[in-house]
C-alpha cells in the first residue's frame, strides 16, 4: 500500500502513465462513495483497489447480480473505499479520474476500470484503459490527463486511503464488512447471502 513517504515515487509514475501533463481540474472533495439507501439495515463497507485482481473479480463476476438483489432495492447501503495495492499508480490513477467524473458517475468509472484491468494488466498500456474508464465518466482525454496530473488531488487520495487503511484494520483487498462484522478476501454471492442474512438479524 502507498505510504506518505512515497509520494515522490508515485507523482512520478503517475506522470509516466499520462506521458503529458495538463491544467489540473477541481476534484471533489473526499468522502465515502455510497450506493443504495443510507438507511438499510444492513451496512456493508467494501475496501479494494483498482489494481487488485479479485477486486476486479468481484466487480465484474459478483457484484452486479448482488447490487440488483440488495442493493438497488434498499436492503443494503453499499460503503466503497479506496486503498492502493501494487502498482500503486495504477490504483490511483484510476480512483483520481473516477473523483475527477464526480459522485454520480464515480462508479461508472471504476466499474469501467476494474473491467479494464487485463487489457492493461496483460499490454502494459495504462493510458488506453484509464481513457476508457474516463470516457465512461464523461471525461475528455485531456481531462482524464488533467485529472491524473494534480498533485492535490494525489494528496488528497494518499490521506484518505491512510484513513481507510486505519479504519477497516486492512491487511488485505478486498475487505467487506457487514454492519462491522470483518471478512478479509473474496467472497462468493452464497458468502454474500450469508452475511447479509446475518447482519440482518442483528
Amino acid at each position: 500500500m502507498a505510504q506518505p513517504n512515497r509520494r515522490a515515487a508515485l507523482v512520478a509514475a503517475l506522470g509516466a502513465l499520462m506521458f503529458a501533463a495538463g491544467s489540473a481540474t477541481a476534484a471533489p472533495g473526499p468522502g465515502d462513495m455510497t450506493l443504495g439507501d443510507p438507511k438499510a439495515k444492513v451496512q456493508m463497507v467494501e475496501y479494494a483497489s483498482l489494481s487488485c485482481v479479485h477486486c476486479a473479480h468481484f466487480n465484474n463476476e459478483v457484484f452486479p447480480a448482488f447490487r440488483k438483489k440488495y442493493i438497488d432495492n434498499g436492503k443494503v447501503h453499499y460503503t466503497f473505499r479506496e486503498i492502493l495495492t501494487p502498482p500503486n499508480e495504477v490504483a490511483a490513477a484510476g480512483f483520481m479520474v473516477a473523483r475527477c467524473a464526480g459522485k454520480d458517475r464515480y462508479f461508472a468509472v471504476l466499474d469501467a476500470m476494474f473491467h479494464e484491468f487485463d487489457t492493461w494488466a496483460k499490454s502494459g498500456d495504462v493510458r488506453a484503459s484509464l481513457l476508457t474508464a474516463g470516457k465512461a465518466g464523461g471525461l475528455s482525454e485531456q481531462q482524464v490527463m488533467a485529472c491524473v496530473a494534480d498533485d492535490s488531488a494525489l494528496d488528497t487520495l494518499q490521506t484518505r486511503v491512510a484513513a481507510n487503511v486505519k479504519m477497516g484494520d486492512i491487511t488485505g483487498t478486498p475487505t467487506f464488512s457487514f454492519n462491522g462484522v470483518t471478512h478479509v478476501g473474496p467472497m462468493t454471492a452464497a458468502e454474500l447471502d450469508a452475511a447479509v442474512a446475518k447482519a440482518s438479524k442483528k
